[in-house]
């Protein structure tokens, strides 16, 4: 198996083939593209049929296994074996099994359609993230020790990747780990669960901006190769192809815990802000699971969703990017956009750099095929399965009212997002599967205010705003960020 950039010339693609362990410890391809196989593998309806009966992590090994071809078999197992026990995913709500990993739970049944929650968000952080990031760090730590290296972690968060990254590489040997998020927008819970670390090998900076200042250094700091190898700098970020394939194998998890036949569709509903997530379910609908719909579910933050129902695509300003009750969406470039886009053209890399080199000039592109537009290959969305809907702070709480009041559970606010939206596209006979974003003691903010009454949490969490905090506040800027990662590494700038 090897990868390609959305960006690299078949030549230089030649030139260079890359496997799985090669782009496993990096985030975006020396071009600035970001990496995809560069065939997807195909699954067939013989090993679906065999991996009914799987538990999470031998199923996570068969699908990482057609990826991650360098890494030898006996290992890989030995890895998700490690990753995926009830252990580590030990905070599955009343009435549901840890040794599920991701539990699935019918809502409503009816004529309109089936509407099913999966769970996601049971591991040590309480958030979906936590899925990819716990086997990540093990990967890391895995081929660091095998190559004598060592690697500092460089990533943005808008509030769950960073505490699920933590956590993962917390006292990892030859780690450290720099965490960028916006400071005073992520909930209280999101901010104590990353400040309140002490682990000398944890750095938080809260970067006075919004979400997507973090993710444009992010990328600076990345597209410096000569800072970047001298710092080894790595991400976490879903720009990290391992990120994004991880979560592939819950979307395989829940399309054969949902069905009994391998004819049978499924849909899936995906709370969505900077694309990563749904393109894993991309992914396993490219590979062959049967997958008819793919709903993005945006807050108020509707790039995507924008996209979905017109074909522009129009990146917001800082200014104009709304800071709202389910922030870790609070994003207007989505970063894995651009895996997606690839596909739309025809996996034409010159076209796909041209694109979003007018996101950066211009701050978008139209595919609608409108008189002026950039092309047409909008008409082909339809082929891929994506549809769209938003959410408002209203539609949140009274989805966590209904939710509660209907079948007695507490959704977090990203998920309510999701349950909205995807009430609009049940069909009958098809399930639809919400993918679960956080639980909802990370957002009791609005919980309280929907409900009237605090989240439950899991033991362990219970005063965690509480506890000391250790982070540094920084403007946005590159240059600062650098010389920050330079002295805590121990190297020249």
């Amino acid at each position: 198996m090897h990868y390609v950039s959305t960006r690299a010339t078949s030549a230089s693609a030649a030139r260079n083939p890359q496997g799985f362990s090669d782009i496993l410890l990096g985030g975006l391809a020396p071009d600035g593209g970001l990496y995809l196989p560069a065939a997807y593998p195909q699954v067939t309806g013989a090993e679906l049929d065999a991996w009914r009966s799987l538990s999470y992590a031998d199923l996570a090994y068969e699908i990482l296994r057609k990826f991650a071809t360098d890494i030898p078999d006996a290992e890989l197992k030995a890895l998700t074996a490690r990753t995926y026990t009830p252990e580590v995913y030990r905070n599955a709500r009343a009435g549901e099994s840890s040794a599920d990993i991701t539990p699935l739970r019918v809502l409503e049944e009816g004529a309109a359609g089936k509407l099913i929650l999966q769970g996601l968000s049971n591991g040590p952080t309480l958030a979906f993230k936590d899925m990819a990031m716990q086997l990540l760090g093990n990967l890391f730590e895995y081929i660091l020790a095998k190559n004598g290296d060592a690697l500092n972690i460089f990533g943005a968060t808008s509030g769950d990747t960073g505490s699920a990254a933590e956590y993962a590489m917390r006292g990892k040997r030859g780690i450290r780990v720099f965490m960028l998020s916006p400071h005073a927008k992520m909930s209280a819970f999101q901010t104590a669960q990353m400040f309140s670390l002490q682990d000398p090998n944890i750095f938080n900076i809260a970067v006075e901006g919004v979400f997507d200042d973090c993710q444009d250094m992010v990328k600076a700091v990345s597209n410096d190769l000569e800072f970047k190898a001298r710092h080894k700098i790595g991400t976490v970020n879903s720009i990290n192809w391992a990120r994004v394939v991880a979560q592939v194998v819950y979307y395989f998890r829940g399309y054969l815990k949902a069905t009994s036949s391998n004819g049978q569709k499924v849909s899936f509903t995906v709370p969505s802000g900077n694309f990563g997530n749904i393109c894993a379910g991309h992914i396993a609908r490219m590979m062959g699971l049967p997958i008819a719909k793919l709903v993005v579910a945006t807050n108020e933050n509707n790039v995507l969703d924008e996209f979905f129902r017109t074909g522009v695509y129009r990146v917001r300003k800082p200014a104009e990017t709304f800071h709202t009750s389910s922030p870790s969406m609070d994003i207007s470039k989505a970063s894995n956009f651009e895996r997606f886009v690839y596909d739309l053209v025809g996996r034409d890399a010159e076209r796909t750099h041209a694109l979003f080199r007018k996101v950066e000039t211009h701050g978008g592109f139209d595919l609608s095929g409108a008189p002026g537009s950039d092309g047409d290959e909008f008409k082909r969305v339809g082929e891929y399965g994506f549809v769209s809907g938003c959410s408002t702070h209203e539609d949140r709480l009274n989805t966590i009212r209904e939710v509660a009041d209907d079948y007695g559970i507490t959704i977090d606010t990203h998920t309510a997002d999701g349950i909205k939206v995807a009430r609009a596209h049940l069909e009958p006979g098809i399930p639809m599967i919400v993918l679960e974003t956080a639980l909802a003691a990370k957002f009791n903010e609005t919980i309280l205010e929907a409900l009237g009454t605090d989240a439950e949490r899991p033991a362990g969490f219970e005063n965690i705003e509480t506890l000391p905090q250790r982070f540094v506040v920084m403007k946005a800027d590159v240059a600062q960020v650098k010389a920050y990662i330079a002295e805590h590494t121990g190297l020249d700038r």
